[in-house]
């Protein structure tokens, strides 16, 4: 997946603007980005601040490292089990 040369940060700045009353064409034009692009990050990163954003990340990567603790050990209580069966 390619990388945004904007980080998210600056992408909620340049929403900001267009909330500001600054016309969309304007600002497409200021920041190189495509219409789709600007109407893709309003959609995702709306009403947002930046310290919100950067709690949401925080939760995500959390809930990321949880799912691969839970997958850890479905796994080992499958191997255990599995070992309990065999010997019995």
């Amino acid at each position: 997946m390619k990388k945004s040369r904007f980080s998210e940060s600056q992408i909620v700045s340049i929403l900001k603007e267009s909330e500001g009353g600054i016309p969309i064409a304007d600002i497409l034009r200021t920041h190189g980005i495509s219409q789709g692009t600007f109407y893709k990050w309003r959609s995702k990163y709306s009403g947002l601040e930046a310290s919100e954003l950067k709690r949401m990340k925080d939760l995500e990567q959390q809930l990321s490292e949880y799912k691969t603790m839970v997958a850890e050990l479905s796994r080992d209580n499958r191997a255990l089990k599995n070992l309990i069966e065999k010997k019995l």
